[in-house]
């Protein structure tokens, strides 16, 4: 599980005693450098936290589901371009779904400008990273969910470094293409409103696309519904590797 900008592997918890049922193991760290200081905020790329994610992937048992959130979304496709033999199947959770040479600052900037999540925005460690306000992230990433769920989540927010929104995601059908990709979208979502997930699955079809009725956040405000479509992505790869 790669977490989205300024959250931490803890974002996913409530999805684990789902999964573990179910008989899968689920492993979400904090990327690193995030809440860093500025000297390590500024070393930070896009192709270190791929380089981690491939890392953690082939540590463990395959076969590996590699699914990423917001911001995770670039993580997850230069992962698996850089190794996709490691995995067996990518899941885009309301994510950046970039086609190649298009950074995360490109998607955005094609987006619906939001003035109070963009007046939350504060540039840390001498612009190598940003914060975001209570309020904002609260507007932006939690919209459905509960009053305690919101202030308990804001607050463990970090200062997510910057390098990586504008770094180009390369990625070709030779071999991130060799990745069965699936899209969970959000129909209430403000930080990337629905329309766009449907634009950039319509640029870069999904082997399989469930939309849940749910914010930014569906692991806190959906976490049940959630872990259902994981399930349903799991058999998935269960039944292609028996064939």
């Amino acid at each position: 599980m790669i977490h989205g900008a300024w959250h931490g592997g803890w974002a996913f918890d409530r999805l684990r005693p789902r999964l573990e049922a179910a008989g899968h193991a689920m492993v979400a760290p904090d990327l690193p450098g995030m809440g860093a200081r500025a000297a390590i905020l500024g070393a930070v790329t896009l192709e270190g936290w791929a380089d981690f994610a491939v890392a953690q992937a082939r540590a463990l048992a395959p076969p590996v589901i590699l699914c990423g959130h917001s911001r995770g979304g670039i993580v997850v496709s230069a992962a698996a371009e850089q190794a996709p033999e490691a995995f067996a199947a990518l899941v885009y959770i309301a994510a950046f779904l970039n086609p190649d040479g298009r950074s995360l600052d490109d998607m955005a900037a094609a987006m619906p400008r939001d003035p109070l999540f963009e007046a939350g925005l504060q540039p840390v460690g001498h612009g190598a990273g940003v914060r975001v306000a209570a309020e904002s992230a609260i507007h932006a990433f939690y919209g459905c969910c509960t009053p305690a769920d919101q202030q308990a989540s804001a607050v463990r927010l970090v200062a997510e470094p910057l390098r990586p929104f504008a770094a180009p995601v390369r990625v070709s059908e030779a071999r991130f293409g060799r990745v069965p990709r699936h899209y969970v979208a959000c129909r209430h979502d403000r930080t990337i409103p629905i329309a766009h997930q449907r634009a950039m699955c319509a640029a870069l079809p999904c082997a399989s696309v469930a939309t849940l009725e749910s914010d930014h956040s569906p692991f806190l405000s959906a976490p049940e519904a959630l872990a259902d479509a994981l399930l349903a992505i799991a058999d998935t790869v269960t039944d292609r590797r028996e064939t």
